[in-house]
């Protein structure tokens, strides 16, 4: 397969993560038993630079920052993709560096989460890794035009 369809599919893969995320993770509640006692810690005023923020801010800030993150990470996908169709072999570099990020990802969460994001990670790294695989294949499928060879000569 070409390494455009195992773009996309990382691309979509990474925005359902996103929405995902979003409704779960950032605007979630938690069980009833325990939503007393996390309200009770979250609500806690302190300042930060001049400004007063509690826990509950810093959270929701923080998981809204993970969904922009995934947002663009799918966008960025999606137009790696495109730009696959023509040039696959040099993008190698930049679907090497999202896959080692989704594999963080999918560490962290595997540490500090449970297994619904991580599964979704894993599967985001090997659509990267199937794309870099198939951008070496067409690579080397690609006959050199006459004048890539008088480029090389010239060197």
């Amino acid at each position: 397969m070409k390494p455009v369809l195992y773009l996309r599919i990382a691309s979509i893969l990474t925005l359902i993560h996103s929405i995902l995320h979003t409704i779960g993770g950032v605007f979630g509640r938690p069980p009833s038993g325990q939503a007393a006692m996390i309200a009770a810690s979250m609500r806690y005023r302190f300042e930060v630079f001049g400004v007063m923020r509690s826990y509950a801010d810093f959270y929701r800030g923080m998981g809204l920052g993970i969904t922009v993150a995934l947002t663009m990470d799918a966008a960025i996908l999606w137009l790696l993709a495109s730009l696959a169709k023509s040039d696959s072999a040099r993008l190698r570099p930049i679907m090497a560096v999202f896959l080692i990020g989704y594999l963080a990802l999918a560490l962290n969460s595997y540490t500090f989460f449970f297994s619904g994001p991580v599964v979704a990670e894993l599967v985001i790294v090997f659509c990267l890794g199937a794309a870099i695989v198939a951008a070496r294949h067409a690579d080397e499928r690609e006959e050199p035009s006459p004048q890539s060879g008088l480029k090389a000569a010239q060197l």
